[in-house]
């Protein structure tokens, strides 16, 4: 059960007035000390914190490797450099396959050019051989009547006239066998033959398109053959995976790489995990999203708030540990990420049997350099007016907006 207790707590610091000089002699009028609120501190029975030692881990990295074998011929990055996703790294030698994407391009631009052209000339090809083949058969019927009326002349001039007749008529006919030929050629494919004089105009109409559609498969394999060369050219380019700070550096301008050969590590750091290894005595304890009281000594003392994140289910044979992890929002201070993987860090979490703890509100505690506190209000005896004055705390689990503290820091009755 909860027991009230008679503390007050100054989520302020006092304000004391003061004056400014201006001048010589010359002093401010002294302001008045502002109002500031407090607030009961409570005691709670809440699992006994317990301390755990862990490290800062990136909330991910990634070791970029080369996607193609080849030499670098530019390094873009310097370690610490921050990049953002789709960010160059580095060039392999391109000139090859470039020329090689260049030559494919020009040679998909040429026939899609020439389908073009077949596209607006076939139909009046088609037309003009037809036309041609019409009057080509005309011809050969008159030839061949003319002819056929000159064998029943028997004069010598008629001999003469029919024997000229035969020659024209074996001429026309080679001309409509090529008039014939000419149409087939547009309209039917090399496969499909037309007789001499035939008249199966629908047959020919029918095969129509093969050598149009001929062409349109010559471009579709050549829209394939420049995908290929693309992606190969695009292979020689290597990118950063994601927004992040480049951790190592791997290769060097004219170094040779293998497919795979690793060029540059990068960490993501916008946020970060905090790794703690839990005893199973306690892990049993932990629900995803339990907050946690996180200290970085490095940063003299500096605290965080994190969320558990992870449960490894699987325990560390020797040290007999859970991995858990915490997730952190981090700050950037000079474009630089304040928590850095490798970092040292101790990490409160009420994992212990339930114990009778005060509770302070967050937001009263000061923290500074050396140690959290907190304001405690005392009554003057003689004067009968209000004192603050600051106790230093130790900071255990939190739970909401308030936070646990060492038993005997703040006394139940104590104002």
């Amino acid at each position: 059960s909860r027991i009230l207790s008679l503390t007050f707590l100054v989520l302020a610091a006092v304000l004391f007035s003061s004056a400014l000089a201006f001048g010589q002699g010359a002093k401010a009028p002294a302001q008045q000390a502002p109002k500031v609120l407090v607030d009961f501190a409570r005691k709670d029975v809440v699992p006994e914190p317990k301390t755990f030692v862990g490290t800062i881990k990136p909330l991910r990295k990634s070791i970029v490797g080369s996607a193609a074998p080849g030499r670098i011929e530019q390094f873009l990055i310097n370690e610490g450099d921050f990049v953002t996703k789709g960010t160059p790294i580095a060039h392999l030698r391109r000139g090859v396959i470039g020329a090689e994407k260049k030559a494919a391009e020009a040679e998909l631009k040429l026939r899609e050019a020439e389908l073009a052209e077949m596209a607006d000339s076939w139909g009046d090809k088609v037309k003009q051989a037809r036309a041609k083949l019409a009057s080509t058969k005309a011809m050969l019927a008159f030839r061949e009547s003319k002819r056929d009326r000159g064998k029943t002349l028997g004069t010598s001039a008629a001999r003469e006239e029919l024997e000229e007749n035969i020659a024209l008529t074996a001429q026309s006919q080679a001309i409509v066998e090529e008039a014939t030929t000419a149409v087939r050629l547009l309209t039917q494919g090399p496969n499909q033959k037309l007789q001499p004089g035939h008249s199966g105009e629908a047959e020919m109409t029918a095969a129509g398109t093969w050598t149009y559609e001929l062409a349109k498969a010559k471009i579709s394999v050549q829209e394939a053959e420049v995908e290929r060369l693309t992606e190969q050219y695009d292979r020689h380019t290597l990118l950063a995976p994601f927004d992040g700070y480049v951790t190592s550096e791997m290769t060097e301008v004219g170094q040779w790489v293998m497919q795979g050969d690793p060029v540059a590590e990068i960490a993501e750091l916008k946020e970060v995990n905090v790794e703690i290894g839990v005893l199973e005595d306690y892990v049993a304890r932990l629900d995803m999203g339990v907050v946690g009281d996180v200290e970085i000594p490095s940063l003299r003392g500096r605290r965080f708030e994190g969320k558990i994140a992870t449960i490894n289910p699987q325990a560390d044979a020797r040290s007999r540990t859970f991995p858990v992890k915490l997730r952190v929002p981090n700050e950037e201070h000079h474009k630089v990420p304040l928590l850095k993987a490798g970092m040292f860090a101790r990490v409160t979490l009420g994992v212990g049997d339930p114990v009778a703890v005060p509770l302070v509100p967050k937001d009263a505690v000061v923290l500074n350099a050396k140690a959290p506190f907190v304001y405690v209000v005392d009554t003057d005896t003689k004067t009968g007016k209000s004192v603050a004055r600051p106790v230093t705390i130790t900071l255990g689990a939190s739970r909401g907006l308030w936070i646990s503290v060492g038993n005997g820091e703040i006394k139940e009755g104590e104002q």
